[in-house]
């Protein structure tokens, strides 16, 4: 499991990365929203350790962007602002959890875990956004109750597009989940696929299902 640390404090974030590389995980430590951004375009994480007085930015509106982009892995505020209305105002805007400063690591530990085995029984065999179903077990799509047939490679595509909607999906992190290799920039085989996708599936309004982002990738809106 790969959790990111959002913190300005080197001496706390290294000290929680430090911790949780020791049980296992995969951890990275950032130090502001801009890194937090960059970071999550770059790589997928399970799941997010958030302070909230960041240098460049408030860890709440963070937050709120990353939840109105769609972003559903779990986060964890862990911050000195300990009041009730703070504590209710994080969990309100999309917070899974909320610890505040000083903390236990123990307990910061135990409340990671336990996010990951509630995030476990919430997946599902079934996907949907908006008129497009796909059923894991059965490996079949359709939209509008009409079946589309899917490569394995497209099948792979979608499902990836599916679990992040609405979230930027750079070539890399396509070309890593997908292909297991990292994205050569002479290539234009992730485009022909998404080009695929879009023949394949047709939207109900004007937009592109598949948009593309230019510069950075592509987005299932």
């Amino acid at each position: 499991m790969k959790v990111l640390i959002v913190e300005d404090d080197i001496k706390v974030g290294r000290f929680i990365e430090k911790g949780l590389n020791e049980v296992s995980y995969s951890s990275k430590l950032v130090r502001s929203c801009a890194d937090a951004k960059d970071e999550l375009c770059e790589t997928n994480y399970d799941a997010i350790i958030l302070d909230l007085s960041l240098p460049d930015g408030d860890g709440l509106a963070l937050l709120m962007e990353w939840r109105n982009n769609g972003f559903n892995e779990p986060v964890i505020i862990l911050s000195a602002r300990d009041s009730v209305k703070d504590r209710i105002t994080g969990l309100n805007i999309g917070a899974d959890d909320y610890l505040p400063k000083p903390f236990s690591f123990d307990e910061l530990l135990a409340r990671v875990r336990s996010l990951f085995r509630r995030n476990e029984g919430k997946k599902s065999t079934i996907l949907t956004h908006g008129n497009i179903t796909m059923d894991l077990l059965s490996h079949t799509v359709k939209q509008n109750e009409k079946l589309i047939e899917l490569t394995n490679r497209e099948f792979a595509l979608l499902e990836y597009f599916m679990q992040n909607p609405g979230r930027v999906l750079t070539r890399t992190q396509i070309a890593e989940h997908i292909w297991e290799a990292h994205y050569d920039m002479e290539t234009n085989l992730i485009d022909v696929y998404v080009r695929k996708l879009r023949n394949k599936f047709k939207s109900e309004s004007s937009q592109t299902l598949f948009a593309t982002v230019r510069g950075v990738g592509y987005q299932m809106t």
